[in-house]
């Protein structure tokens, strides 16, 4: 499969600086000795190159999907550039996906090959599919993918470059289609914001399968910065998760709010030492405010940066902080679409809003605008629309479901969902998704899952349930086991409430203010 003259596409975006800066790191690892293991960008290209050259003998056509289940690390970065430079569609995976949800991917994508990292305990896969193993010591094919007839001579910028897959109103999972010009678009409107430079060392804390993870290795290699991968594990424990900035010489990090909780309580003066920590970007839920001070407290030589978006267009919005926080402020600002992009409010009409105050849902107008959800073209349709201000062009915007009002400047502040899309740790959620796994368990007649919030604690999700008459209430950690056996880990409700008398509205419908009053 021969690669033509340079092409707009991912790879060529993130090996850019292999030209420039080939000994600087590209990825900085945390050695099995506990110290930086460093992969310079000339190692990582290497790295993308012996991969290429075996999955190039596969057989494999443009456009067909590869699946990587992989922790982020210099490897899955390697393997995902390297089906990009074949403009091969990487469906990255987390080991800790359980593995009905992943039969269900794969049997949505009809995958080529399915890749695995070389510690991956990974079993039970269809036989039709080819699999393979790869690490630093390269790529071993287990199992060869079925032959096919390649059809395509040229890659092309509006090729896909990955399928994310996130939580579908449908109870299944719903994959988020990007090509190459919508990543490269996305990533050169990020990087006129000036986040990081080429000296910085940007830890990125998200899964390789959300979306939150690419951009974080598009802003470190595209601003030919190094990534440092946080392993899961250490961010479970405040004092390894510090002591992992400090010894990796973390100068950015990027992440969930609530990654910051723990450490924010328990090791405060450990956060106040990382001198060389510049820079903190959030994303995915609202920073609560003495959270989000202390913070600034604790480091004031940081620049902490409000980023907004949805993983339709990867993301919109890059705001910086006021510091120091006004005392006065109730609310942050997500402020305008990066360079290239633009937000408009629109109301339940159609009608386009530019007063402040008035609150509307967020229509979004971008070239980093996805292609489509795979293989459901009226979902598709429901939030590709015509462009408000100009519906005869022929130009699709995006409708995100997310309301806002403008301040005084054109600034908008996020209010909310229009539908029952929540935020779980950053990972967004269909509630409606989470509440049919709910009544597959025996005995429950009715079900209502909501997110609850409460003083000093990180949101979880809460199933209100009413049982059969005789039947026996389900133990709340019996339900979230169950729902864990094909949902990930923070769908499956943390809490079970059994409501004797089911409340509802005036119109028959389940009265959600009324149960989560009740918590």
């Amino acid at each position: 499969m021969p690669v033509s003259a340079p092409v707009d596409r991912m790879h060529d975006f993130m090996l850019a600086w292999a030209r420039v800066t080939p000994d600087a790191p590209a990825v900085v690892e945390e050695g099995a000795d506990g110290e930086p293991a460093v992969l310079t960008y000339r190692q990582l290209e290497q790295r993308v190159h012996d991969y290429v050259s075996v999955l190039d003998g596969l057989g494999l056509d443009y456009g067909d999907r590869v699946i990587l289940d992989s922790d982020t690390s210099a490897s899955a970065i390697a393997m995902f550039l390297a089906c990009s430079t074949l403009s091969l569609a990487f469906v990255p995976v987390s080991p800790e996906t359980p593995l009905r949800r992943l039969l269900t991917i794969m049997k949505t994508t009809r995958p080529g090959l399915y890749l695995q990292a070389a510690d991956g305990q990974r079993a039970g896969l269809p036989e039709g599919v080819g699999t393979g193993r790869f690490g630093p010591e390269g790529l071993v094919v287990e199992r060869p993918p079925q032959p096919r007839v390649r059809h395509r001579r040229e890659p092309v910028g509006t090729d896909t470059a990955y399928i994310i897959f996130t939580s579908g109103t449908t109870g299944r999972p719903k994959g988020v289609v990007m090509s190459h010009r919508g990543v490269v678009s996305f990533y050169r409107g990020m990087l006129q914001h000036a986040i990081v430079g080429n000296h910085d060392r940007v830890a990125t804390t998200s899964p390789l399968q959300f979306d939150f993870s690419l951009l974080d290795i598009g802003l470190a290699l595209g601003s030919g910065a190094a990534v440092v991968p946080v392993p899961r594990d250490t961010l479970r424990w405040p004092r390894r998760f510090v002591r992992f900035l400090r010894d990796m010489e973390v100068t950015q990090v990027d992440g969930v709010p609530s990654i910051w909780r723990s450490a924010l309580r328990h090791e405060a003066d450990q956060l106040a030492a990382l001198e060389k920590l510049r820079g903190v970007l959030f994303c995915g839920e609202d920073f609560p405010l003495p959270e989000l001070r202390q913070l600034q407290q604790l480091l004031p030589q940081a620049r902490l940066i409000n980023c907004y978006g949805a993983t339709e267009s990867m993301a919109c919005s890059f705001t910086d902080v006021p510091n120091p926080l006004p005392d006065d402020l109730e609310k942050l600002s997500i402020g305008f679409a990066h360079p290239g992009a633009e937000m408009t409010l629109v109301d339940e009409s159609g009608q386009v809003i530019t007063e402040p105050g008035v609150q509307g849902e967020i229509h979004l107008r971008t070239p980093a605008l996805f292609t489509g959800y795979w293989d459901d073209p009226e979902a598709t349709r429901r939030v590709q629309v015509p462009d408000p201000l100009n519906p005869w062009s022929g130009q699709l915007v995006l409708r995100t479901g997310d309301l806002a009002y403008q301040g005084e400047g054109g600034e908008m502040y996020f209010c909310g969902r229009i539908d029952s899309q929540v935020q779980i740790r950053g990972n967004r959620v269909e509630i409606s998704e989470v509440e049919r796994k709910v009544l597959e368990y025996p005995g429950i007649t009715a079900a209502a899952v909501l997110v609850v919030q409460r003083p000093d604690r990180e949101p979880v999700l809460a199933a209100f349930v009413a049982v059969a008459p005789g039947g026996t209430a389900p133990k709340g950690t019996e339900l979230s086991a169950f729902c864990a056996q094909t949902l990930p880990a923070y769908m499956a409700p943390k809490e079970l409430h059994v409501i004797e008398e089911w409340p509802v509205t005036a119109h028959g419908k389940t009265d959600r203010a009324a149960l989560a009053a009740g918590v």
